[in-house]
């Protein structure tokens, strides 16, 4: 496994999280500010213009992302009860998964 250089997701907390009261319970999001920086990366990293620090905050905010996707899910199997339906939670945000293997010839 080839390590990867990344923004600490925990150095996001402070300015980019909040929580959003849902039902009777509250999930974690990006703030707008946090939410709108993460589709910019996403953006120019398709289009493969991301400098070595912006694919380490992207890295981090991405991880940053997977972590709440999961606290979400238990949350919301906790509260045993749901507004929404959970496969529709997350249907407008970006697809922010990546494969991250590399071929051991390379």
């Amino acid at each position: 496994m080839t390590p990867q250089v990344m923004i600490q997701p925990s150095s996001l907390m402070y300015q980019g999280i909040q929580s959003v009261q849902t039902g009777n319970f509250y999930l974690f999001r990006f703030t707008d500010g946090l939410q709108t920086r993460f589709e910019e990366l996403l953006e120019r990293n398709k289009a493969a213009q991301l400098t070595p620090d912006e694919q380490a905050e992207l890295a981090g905010i991405s991880d940053l992302s997977r972590i709440f996707t999961f606290i979400n899910a238990q949350l919301a199997a906790q509260a045993r009860w749901c507004p929404t339906p959970l496969e529709t939670w997350y249907a407008d945000v970006p697809n922010t998964s990546a494969n991250t293997v590399i071929h051991p010839n390379i």
